[in-house]
């Protein structure tokens, strides 16, 4: 059991964590979850031990092991199997003690203890995690040092997870992963005994792992049992009561303060009013759940263009002499939606690159539209944002030569106006530089974006957003991404990078996943024009899941606003001096009127949610 009690951390004059409080049960698998820059990261470091908090206390049985990844990633001449077999501390001293223990008896408890732990099939345990993460026999066997930063992390990760600690702490461990890595730590985690704690903005890897959600807002975490879809579900209906419970507050707030102002003075009712000014001082707030409107993603649609865009005819790419990809046949129309799968090393950078003419076919042929303008995103141009200069600076000097409006229209679509466009980059959370840099890329109306995880910075929500606004997009999108949730609602076609070529997949992503996990791309017997048919039906049943979504929202949106309405002309009824202005000069029988028609809206409107609802919930029961 995990007890998080009362914990609170200020960095830099500012609460980030503020009296946060819960209790997880022995052996859940709870995915900490919360907008970007709410403290997560902070909260697990606290949790591990490495951050002391000004006020509380995170508190583990005695003797609990805790394991996380550290931020610097292991390097030097030792293996990736080395470096996963001595993060097994115990194991690693009994086997060094099992070499130089001379006392007879000793040595008899130092073999029994390492039966006890199953230290003799560690090695296959270690490989079998290794190779998982995507490291072959090959590559297990290399120096660290030989590796990028991004395959050392998945080291530290394999050594995270062979240690097998009582609580596992993972800070997005796929942001350095492929699809095919994390359908693997999914697998693995689904079946992990001890206590997980994991900070995710994906939705499926939630929903596929963890059995509660710890949300984290204000300061403040809240426990919620299932995952994320049944968070969501549970959240929708809390902001509901919540508006309900503050609007009933400042009601009675008003009546209060009223009642103080006028009785005061009297001597008659000046115990009274004290009684009241007390009430007032205890009466603790009730906030509102915050939703920012400056999560924005708005990509300016494209003049249209004679299909095709792109065609590649027996294209050879790589770098200097060397071929990477060969025999590229492949056709891009104005209005595809493509993924791009594969493992990380295949080539579907390389392939981006080509299709983005930043690199050139070394044999066969690409031809492309003279006309065609192509945004292309990668984490390096979040990386190469001066952190000295301001949105508006940034988008001015791209946009040389284009009036004001225009750079500040560019930018509002981003979600970067007023005081948002002015502030400096380097005071920027990771997703914003990253709606930036996407701001950026689009601002000339591309016909083609190519997106190279897009996601990594974004929180749930914005990734929601970044989705149905590439379905709103007109124009065509490549997209390689580890976030299935973004593939499965964006990708109307898969394109498999592996064996040195590129070829359309023949199924849908759940085959693709079932061809990862074990071996089985399409269905026994299913025929080629039953898989294109399936397909069609996936993606169908794909703009119906998101369009069923976006009616939901809409009408909690709706559902709160009449609540409020309602609740606001109560108050004009029943005290007529603390009413809005709106009702204030109405008469009782018009007020009578005003809520019995808000009233009817406001039932109708819930029972459209629940129908929806329960829609939305049929077809995800389905989909399983």
């Amino acid at each position: 059991m995990l007890n998080l009690n009362g914990i609170t951390v200020r960095l830099g004059g500012r609460t980030i964590l503020d009296g946060a409080t819960a209790t997880l049960p022995p052996g859940s698998r709870v995915g900490l979850i919360g907008r970007n820059g709410a403290g997560k990261s902070t909260m697990v470091r606290v949790i591990a031990g490495q951050l002391e908090p000004d006020g509380g206390s995170a508190d583990m049985p005695r003797g609990a092991r805790i394991g996380y990844i550290a931020q610097e990633a292991p390097h030097g001449e030792a293996t990736p199997f080395e470096t996963v077999l001595a993060a097994d501390l115990e194991r690693a001293a009994l086997m060094h003690a099992s070499e130089t223990e001379q006392d007879a008896d000793k040595l008899g408890d130092i073999y029994e203890r390492l039966i006890a732990i199953d230290a003799y099939t560690a090695p296959a345990r270690a490989a079998q995690i290794l190779i998982g993460l995507g490291f072959d026999e090959a590559m297990q066997a290399q120096p660290l040092d030989s590796f990028s930063g991004g395959w050392k992390m998945r080291v530290a990760l394999a050594a995270l997870l062979f240690s097998q600690p009582d609580l596992l702490l993972l800070d997005e461990p796929s942001n350095h992963l492929d699809l095919e890595a994390v359908m693997w730590l999914e697998d693995f985690l689904k079946s992990y005994k001890a206590t997980i704690v994991v900070v995710s903005h994906e939705r499926d890897f939630l929903n596929n792992v963890v059995d509660h959600i710890l949300h984290l807002q204000g300061g403040k975490i809240t426990l919620y049992p299932g995952g994320y879809d049944a968070f969501e579900r549970q959240r929708a209906e809390r902001m509901a009561q919540l508006a309900a419970a503050k609007a009933n507050q400042d009601a009675q707030r008003a009546k209060l303060i009223d009642y103080v102002a006028r009785n005061s003075a009297r001597a008659s009712t000046a115990k009274q009013a004290q009684s009241r000014q007390k009430m007032l001082a205890k009466m603790q707030p009730i906030a509102e759940m915050a939703n920012d409107p400056t999560l924005s993603f708005g990509f300016p649609n494209p003049e249209e263009l004679r299909p095709p865009l792109i065609t590649l005819d027996m294209a050879s790419v790589g770098y200097a002499d060397t071929p990477i990809l060969r025999r590229l046949n492949l056709r891009i129309d104005p209005d595809d939606r493509i993924a791009l799968l594969g493992r990380n090393g295949n080539g579907k950078t390389t392939l981006a690159r080509l299709l983005a003419a930043q690199l050139s076919a070394m044999e066969g042929e690409m031809n492309a539209t003279g006309k065609m303008k192509v945004g292309y995103f990668t984490q390096y141009q979040v990386e190469e944002l001066d952190s000295d200069d301001t949105p508006l600076e940034h988008m001015t000097r791209i946009m040389r030569g284009s009036t004001p409006a225009a750079v500040r229209a560019q930018l509002g679509r981003f979600g970067f106006s007023g005081e948002r466009a002015t502030g400096k980059v380097g005071k920027m959370s990771g997703g914003e530089k990253a709606r930036l840099a996407l701001a950026l890329i689009t601002r000339d109306a591309p016909h083609l974006l190519i997106l190279d995880e897009p996601t990594n910075h974004l929180d749930v929500d914005a990734r929601e957003a970044l989705v149905q606004a590439l379905n709103d997009y007109s124009g065509a999108v490549i997209l390689v991404s580890h976030d299935r949730h973004m593939v499965e609602l964006t990708a109307d076609r898969l394109v498999l990078v592996d064996e040195g070529t590129a070829k359309e997949f023949d199924g849908s992503l759940d085959d693709y996943i079932a061809f990862i996990l074990k071996g089985e791309p399409n269905k026994p017997g299913e025929s080629k024009a039953d898989r294109k048919a399936g397909k069609k039906a996936a993606a169908e049943a794909r703009d119906r899941d998101l369009a069923l979504r976006k009616t939901v929202r809409d009408l909690e949106e709706d559902t709160a606003r009449l609540t409020k309405e309602r609740n606001a002309i109560d108050r004009a009824m029943f005290d007529p001096s603390g009413a809005e202005p709106r009702f204030a000069k109405l008469s009782m029988s018009d007020l009578n009127r005003r809520r019995a028609e808000v009233q009817a809206k406001l039932e109708t409107t819930e029972a459209k949610w629940l129908e929806a609802s329960e829609a939305l919930e049929m077809a995800g029961a389905q989909a399983a």
